[in-house]
C-alpha cells in the first residue's frame, strides 16, 4: 500500500514554509505525451543516445522522411523528458531549447502546470527512479509504459516554494554543467599540447636553455617487454588490484608484476592506456609492459595515449591487438632529461584534471543528498 505512513513534508526545508505537500497520481497533474501537431519537415531528433544524465549531448537534424518511426514527441520549450527503458540510467532532459525538436518515444514526454523544474527535478530524483523501476518489466531492457508511469504518486508543495526549490536545483546543476565544462577544456588542452609535444611542434629547452637532442625511431619492442595477463580465480582475495581492459576487476593475494607499468588492452578496450605504479594483477585480456630500456614508464604512458590504437586492430568484432603488433609499431623517443621533463609537464594536467573530477563527484554527492532532504 503507497504513501499510507509517508511524512508530507520533507526533511529540508526553506524558511517559511510549513504547509504539508499535496499527493497525486503524476497524470492528474502533469500531460504524459501530449498529442502532437504532424511533425516538421526538417528537426533534431533526440533518440536514447542523445542525452546523458540531464545533459543533451548529440543534437543532428533530419528530414521528417529520413526519421525512424520511434520520432514522435514534438517539444515545446518547458518540457520534460522521462527516459523509459532502462529508467535506472536517470537519461533524463528537461527541454529549455527554441525550434524544431522531436523525441523518440523511448521517452515519456511530460508537460505541466506546475513548475517544470521543479517536476523534472522530482523525477530526476532517485526517490521516484526507484519507484519506477519497481514497476519495469524486462531483464535485459526493463521499461515502463506510460500509462504506469502516470499512477505513480508524486508529492508538491504550493507554487512559491516549487519555485525556490527549483532555482536552487537549478543553481547547482549550473555549477556541475561549469565544472564538466572545465574538465572538458583542461582536456582539450591536455590532447592538443601532447600532440604537439610528440610531433615535436613543441620543444622543451634544458635547465641551461639549450635544445635537447634530436629524437630517435625505435620500435616498441626496442624499449620494452609485453607481459600476458592471466587468470586469478585460484587465488584467494587480498589487497593487490586485478586489471582487466574494461578497468579493475577484484583484488587477490598475489601479483604478476611489481612496480612501474602502462598497461594496454588486448582485447575489447585497447584504445585507453592505463599507468600503474606498484603491485599488479592484469586478466587475459590487458597487457602489461615492464624491462624498459631507452624511456621511462611515465613517459611511455603519455606516449601510449597519443597512439590509435584501433588503427592496429586485428579483428572484425571484438577489437583485438596482438603482442607481435605492439611491438613493431614505430615511435619516437627523446633523451631521458627530456622524456623526464615532458612527463613532469603532462603528470600536471592529469594532476589538475583529477583534483577537478574530485570536485565534480563532490558537487554530485552534494546534489544527491540535498535531492534526498528536500523532495519527499
Amino acid at each position: 500500500m503507497e504513501d499510507l505512513n509517508i511524512t508530507k513534508v520533507p526533511n529540508l526545508r526553506f524558511p517559511g514554509f510549513t504547509e504539508e505537500w499535496e499527493t497525486k497520481k503524476l497524470a492528474d497533474i502533469n500531460i504524459i505525451n501530449p498529442k502532437n501537431e504532424n511533425l516538421p519537415f526538417s528537426f533534431i531528433y533526440i533518440d536514447l543516445e542523445s542525452v546523458v544524465n540531464g545533459r543533451l549531448l548529440k543534437e543532428e537534424r533530419i528530414s521528417k522522411d529520413e526519421a525512424p518511426s520511434r520520432a514522435q514527441r514534438r517539444l515545446t520549450k518547458g518540457d520534460i523528458l522521462f527516459q523509459m527503458v532502462r529508467p535506472y540510467q536517470k537519461n533524463n532532459l528537461y527541454f529549455d531549447k527554441e525550434g524544431d525538436y522531436v523525441a523518440s518515444t523511448g521517452y515519456a514526454q511530460i508537460r505541466t502546470l506546475q513548475n517544470s523544474q521543479f517536476v523534472f527535478q522530482y523525477l530526476h530524483n532517485q526517490k521516484f527512479v526507484d519507484k519506477v523501476i519497481e514497476r519495469c518489466t524486462g531483464t535485459s531492457y526493463p521499461a515502463i509504459n506510460s500509462s504506469d508511469l502516470g499512477n505513480i504518486k508524486i508529492h508538491y508543495p504550493n507554487s512559491l516554494e516549487q519555485s525556490r526549490i527549483a532555482f536552487f536545483f537549478e543553481l547547482l546543476d549550473n555549477r556541475i554543467q561549469t565544472q564538466n565544462k572545465i574538465i572538458k577544456g583542461l582536456e582539450t588542452l591536455k590532447f592538443t599540447l601532447s600532440n604537439k609535444i610528440f610531433s615535436q611542434e613543441l620543444r622543451f629547452k634544458d635547465g641551461s636553455g639549450n635544445e635537447f637532442s634530436g629524437w630517435s625511431e625505435l620500435k616498441i619492442g626496442d624499449i620494452l617487454k609485453i607481459g600476458n595477463g592471466k587468470d586469478y580465480k585460484h587465488l584467494v582475495h587480498g589487497d593487490i588490484p586485478v586489471f582487466g581492459s574494461g578497468g579493475y576487476m577484484t583484488s587477490v593475494n598475489s601479483y604478476l608484476y611489481d612496480g612501474e607499468t602502462v598497461c594496454i588492452g588486448r582485447k575489447g578496450t585497447i584504445n585507453k592506456p592505463m599507468y600503474y605504479n606498484g603491485k599488479i594483477w592484469t586478466v587475459d585480456t590487458l597487457f602489461y609492459t615492464h624491462s624498459f630500456q631507452y624511456c621511462i614508464p611515465k613517459f611511455v604512458f603519455h606516449l601510449f595515449q597519443t597512439i590509435n590504437w584501433l588503427e592496429y586492430n586485428e579483428a572484425s568484432g571484438v577489437p583485438s591487438l596482438s603482442k607481435t603488433t605492439i611491438e613493431k609499431i614505430k615511435v619516437k623517443i627523446p633523451s631521458i632529461e627530456e622524456q623526464l621533463t615532458i612527463s613532469k609537464f603532462l603528470s600536471a594536467f592529469e594532476q589538475k584534471i583529477g583534483n577537478e573530477k574530485e570536485i565534480l563527484m563532490q558537487l554530485k554527492k552534494q546534489k544527491e543528498y540535498l535531492s534526498q532532504q528536500m523532495f519527499i
